[in-house]
C-alpha cells in the first residue's frame, strides 16, 4: 500500500464516519480500525483530527465539483442542471433517512461548536449556491441567487424532515413539489396585451 493510498483511505473512512457518527464522536481509533492500519502509520499521515477534517472537506469540494462538472455536460439546459440537483434527494435518500444531509450535518455541528472550519465546511454551499445561481442566471431569471438559495434552503429542509420521521414518501412528494415549483419559474410568461381591452384607437383606425 503505498503513502497516497494510504492517505486516501483514511481520509475516505473519516469522510464515512464524519457523517455517519458526526465530527465530535469519531476518535483517531474509530478511523484506525475501519482502515485497518497501526497508530504510527496513522500519525505519519495526520497529526491531529482537524487536520483530517481538513482533508475530508476538501475531499468533498473535490468530489462536489466533479459532480457539478458532469451535471453541465450531461444536462442539455440549465433546468435540467437544477433537476440533477434536486434529484440527490432521491438518489441518496436511504443515507439522507438515516444520517441527514452531509453538508448540513457537518456544517451543524461545526457552527455549535464554533470549530475553526466551519467557514471552510460552509464552502460546499457556497459552490452549490453559485453554481444553481448561474443556471438561473442562463434561463433568463433576475434573481437568479435568491432562487438558489431557495433551492438550498427548500433541500436542506426535505433533507432534515426525511431524517427525523425516516420516510422515503415525504422525500419523493417533497421533490416533486420542487420539480413543479421549478417548472412554474421557467414557464413563459403571457405576453403583455399591446392595448387595454376597451382602450380608444387612434383617429383614422
Amino acid at each position: 500500500m503505498t503513502d497516497k493510498s494510504t492517505r486516501a483511505q483514511i481520509v475516505e473512512a473519516a469522510d464515512q464516519l464524519f457523517y455517519r457518527k458526526g465530527y465530535e464522536h469519531t476518535s483517531f481509533s474509530d478511523i484506525a480500525d475501519t482502515v485497518q492500519i497501526s497508530r504510527g502509520n496513522f500519525y505519519y499521515h495526520f497529526r491531529t483530527k482537524d487536520e483530517i477534517l481538513s482533508a475530508v472537506i476538501q475531499a468533498r469540494l473535490a468530489k462536489t465539483r466533479g459532480m457539478l462538472g458532469r451535471w453541465e455536460s450531461d444536462g442539455e439546459t440549465p433546468a435540467d442542471r437544477i433537476r440533477s440537483f434536486i434529484h440527490i434527494l432521491i438518489v441518496n435518500r436511504a443515507d439522507i433517512k438515516r444520517y441527514g444531509c452531509p453538508v448540513g450535518s457537518l456544517s451543524t455541528e461545526l457552527a455549535k461548536q464554533n470549530h475553526a472550519s466551519q467557514a471552510e465546511a460552509n464552502e460546499l454551499f457556497t459552490l452549490f449556491r453559485v453554481w444553481l445561481s448561474r443556471q438561473f442566471e442562463l434561463i433568463g431569471c433576475a434573481d437568479a441567487d435568491a432562487l438558489a438559495m431557495h433551492v438550498l434552503a427548500r433541500s436542506q429542509g426535505i433533507a432534515t424532515l426525511a431524517n427525523a420521521f425516516h420516510d422515503e414518501k415525504f422525500i419523493r412528494y417533497e421533490v416533486k413539489q420542487l420539480e413543479d415549483w421549478l417548472a412554474s419559474c421557467i414557464a413563459p410568461k403571457p405576453r403583455a396585451l399591446t392595448a387595454r381591452r376597451g382602450a380608444k384607437r387612434p383617429a383614422g383606425h
